[in-house]
């Protein structure tokens, strides 16, 4: 049954054995911070380890750095503690460069190697509604490629996979509703059609459990700024099974890839492994922010890892869904988001043909901070998203956020001209 009264949500936090892991953010007095799908609370250690690497480590140590406080092997140490959240061996996920320029090496490499192993396969399938950038990073490398670049609906993803199929490109959460696709099946249908899979995690690492060993995949790419609460623009990060891992050269073969970097020889030599995945030199003030944000979710290891995370999530979805469909009701909205667990990732997606945009902004004036996202005009509405991180968010806090919307659209406080002027970012 639905929870409906602010004393039974004050009751579930009072139960919740998560509860103490709010203590580990910076969070506004006065805010109920719902877009942590899109960017991620400050953790409560960043400021210092930041100001700590600014001050000791580049002010004091300079260059003596790359060694002395290990700098050098940053990338690959965050790596590791990433690889605990999305079932990936030790030595096989390094964090570096943003997600757009990590899905640019991962899916090279698996059009060199489709072209290798079957070269009458030229096409990438992916979803429409896939985040944008990774359809453009498809496209682009389609031209160059001769290959063909082919969005389908995702209830055609099992048909599109033909015998000339080479990739199938996927988001595992959709950004836009929240809709998670089933991993380790969706990897065997492909695999089953002779095609690759790549997976986009970024709405799915730190969000939900995740296991790219135990699914077989083949790459997988994701976001250190959103559910790992890296910090704005932090490094992304990049899987590969190791079946693939040394076959190909990443197109960007830069010099932290390199097998002997330090010995300056003129000619390219791939590092083994995932190593040779890095491009450049590698930013240590945002890959220490990442590593604090990280750090966030192992903590949650001793309280149940990820499945505890996973099931507080759940409830606070439902939560809300259920308190929304029984508070504000008559006011136009959708639900966007899969009812069913095994399909919804941690947010919830509303739907409004009129307004989505200044409700938001309207919200966001009070202290309940979501996001907006445009429809495509046709089969997708306008979005109001809210993303439900449990390592900060909790049962009042949803109780609320839904009683600020009930407001809302009741006073039709939506409405003043304040709220209806575009920003820049939505």
């Amino acid at each position: 049954m639905t929870t409906t009264t602010l004393q039974d949500c004050q009751s579930l936090d009072e139960q919740d054995p998560l509860r103490p892991l709010r203590d580990l953010f910076l969070i506004p007095e006065g805010t109920l911070y719902l877009d942590g799908n899109s960017l991620g609370a400050m953790p409560r250690s960043a400021p210092a380890r930041v100001a700590d690497v600014v001050t000791r480590e580049w002010g004091a140590d300079l260059i003596q750095s790359w060694n002395k406080n290990g700098w050098f092997a940053q990338p690959k140490k965050v790596g590791d503690k990433i690889a605990r959240l999305i079932g990936a061996d030790p030595g096989t996920v390094v964090a570096t460069d943003s997600t757009s320029v990590n899905l640019f090496k991962v899916l090279s490499a698996a059009m060199s190697l489709a072209a290798t192993d079957t070269p009458q396969r030229k096409r990438i399938v992916s979803e429409r509604s896939n985040f944008p950038t990774d359809l453009y990073i498809a496209e682009a490398l389609c031209k160059e490629r001769g290959f063909e670049l082919v969005l389908v609906e995702p209830e055609d993803i099992a048909a599109a996979l033909s015998s000339d199929v080479a990739v199938l490109m996927l988001t595992h959460v959709n950004y836009r509703t929240g809709a998670m696709h089933d991993m380790p099946a969706v990897t065997a249908a492909a695999h089953a059609a002779g095609a690759l899979m790549l997976w986009d995690l970024a709405h799915s690492a730190g969000a939900v459990p995740v296991d790219l060993t135990r699914a077989g995949a083949d790459y997988a790419v994701g976001c250190g700024y959103k559910y790992l609460n890296g910090g704005p623009g932090a490094p992304s990060f990049v899987w590969v099974n190791p079946r693939h891992a040394e076959r190909f050269w990443q197109p960007l073969a830069g010099w932290w890839g390199h097998a002997t970097p330090f010995d300056f020889t003129p000619d390219y030599r791939p590092a083994p492994g995932i190593t040779r995945y890095q491009c450049g030199t590698q930013p240590m003030i945002s890959l220490a922010a990442l590593e604090c944000g990280v750090d966030t979710l192992l903590a949650a290891d001793e309280l149940g890892g990820m499945a505890a995370l996973r099931k507080k999530s759940l409830a606070l979805t439902d939560l809300f869904i259920g308190l929304v469909d029984e508070r504000c009701q008559g006011h136009g909205l959708g639900l966007a988001t899969p009812l069913n667990h095994a399909q919804r990732g941690s947010q919830v997606c509303l739907t409004r043909d009129e307004g989505a945009y200044a409700i938001v902004q309207a919200l966001i004036a009070r202290g309940v901070v979501g996001d907006f996202r445009a429809g495509d005009g046709a089969r997708h509405k306008d979005i109001l998203r809210f993303g439900f991180t449990p390592l900060y968010i909790g049962f009042e806090d949803v109780w609320t956020a839904v009683e600020h919307l009930r407001e809302v659209l009741e006073s039709g406080e939506w409405k003043r001209p304040e709220f209806n002027t575009r920003h820049a970012v939505t």
